[in-house]
């Protein structure tokens, strides 16, 4: 494996090992530091301790305690988009961050192993969680529409920080090609390497396409929604996957999060919807649209391949890590059935809109 390959998968914390802060500890150092004191409900996650405070008086945060591996760098250009965004556009629905008792965004904590960590407090945004409910069509196209607002919210923010190699960006797939030895099944093993040949061709015009530090993560884990609401989108969460890459990767990530769980033959009937709302507030080059329907199955690829990796260190955190891999073998087979030239079009009706009427 090279250095730059090993560098990539192990980014952001995806490799680090810690052990889990409990909730008591948590606690201490929400005290110590902040001055608030509450009830702390852990939330799953990838890599770091994440809780959700309700004090006495019933206000609600959210307190992040990064992995030892994420650097200040890291944790500062998070930090940096979300006052950038508020700055550009308050109406985003994003949390706001909370400053410690000494005015600090971002400090550091030994924990009970002696490990660094970066700890940070922001307000918690009320809703449910889009994983946790359905969605209508009118209400995939209100999603839409705030990934476009995102986008334009994000545009022009710069950090030391934006340009780092990391995983979960998909313009660096192929710098993954290496955890293909951690796919036991030879048949999974052998149509995720089809998915990066695939990949391998579009890469160079890939390379081309327009780039700024975006979400990269609209994933309805990360969408809070109401149902009672017009604009459905109440929130949007965990920017630890921002990055600055292509806008192609950026739709496409939430296009594949619209994918059908079960097989279906029409895999993009929900992405559509997304398309609608995202083109009546943000435009795409016919080089995009060719793209993203390769982007999302480059996605897939990714996901699998990382899953699997990461299962493999963490096995305790399988549940989580695994949860949405599995519905990746249907949806990698449904792109690898059909000729390229045939994803290349399906979302080329869009190369003519001119708006929508939603």
């Amino acid at each position: 494996m090279s250095t730059q390959t090993k560098v990539v998968a192990d980014q952001g914390g995806l490799a680090g090992t810690y052990t889990p802060m409990s909730a008591k500890d948590a606690l201490v150092v929400l005290r110590e530091h902040f001055g608030l004191s509450g009830n702390l409900k852990r939330f799953d996650t990838e890599k770091d301790d994440t809780f959700r405070v309700v004090t006495a008086d019933s206000r609600k945060f959210v307190l992040k305690i990064a992995n030892p591996e994420e650097t200040i760098e890291e944790i500062d250009f998070q930090n940096g988009i979300l006052r950038y965004i508020e700055a550009k556009d308050p109406t985003i629905p994003i949390p706001r961050i909370i400053s410690n008792n000494d005015g600090k965004d971002i400090f550091q904590i030994a924990d009970k192993n002696g490990s660094q960590r970066f700890v940070r407090v922001l307000t918690y945004l009320e809703g449910t969680p889009l994983c946790e409910t359905q969605s209508q069509a009118h209400e995939r196209v209100e999603i839409g529409k705030m990934l476009g607002r995102l986008r334009y919210g994000t545009e022009g923010f710069s950090h030391p920080a934006d340009d780092r190699h990391y995983a979960w960006d998909v313009q660096h797939l192929l710098t993954l090609e290496h955890l293909l030895e951690n796919v036991d099944d030879l048949e999974k093993r052998a149509a995720l390497r089809s998915g990066l040949e695939r990949f391998r061709e579009i890469e160079p015009r890939l390379r081309q396409c327009r780039k700024q530090v975006l979400h990269n993560d609209f994933s309805k884990s990360n969408i809070v929604v109401d149902h009672s609401d017009p604009g459905f989108v109440k929130g949007i969460i965990d920017f630890g996957d921002s990055v600055k890459t292509a806008i192609a990767v950026d739709v496409s990530t939430a296009l594949l999060n619209q994918l059908p769980e079960m097989p279906n033959e029409d895999l993009f009937n929900r992405a559509r919807d997304i398309m609608g709302g995202y083109m009546s507030i943000a435009e795409l080059t016919d080089e995009e649209l060719e793209l993203i329907p390769h982007l999302v199955m480059a996605r897939v690829v990714a996901r699998a391949l990382l899953t699997i990796w990461r299962t493999k260190l963490f096995p305790e955190n399988e549940r989580y890590i695994m949860r949405n891999t599995e519905q990746g073998w249907h949806q990698l087979d449904w792109f690898l059935t059909r000729a390229p030239g045939q994803i290349s079009e399906i979302l080329m009706p869009y190369s003519t809109y001119k708006g929508w009427s939603w």
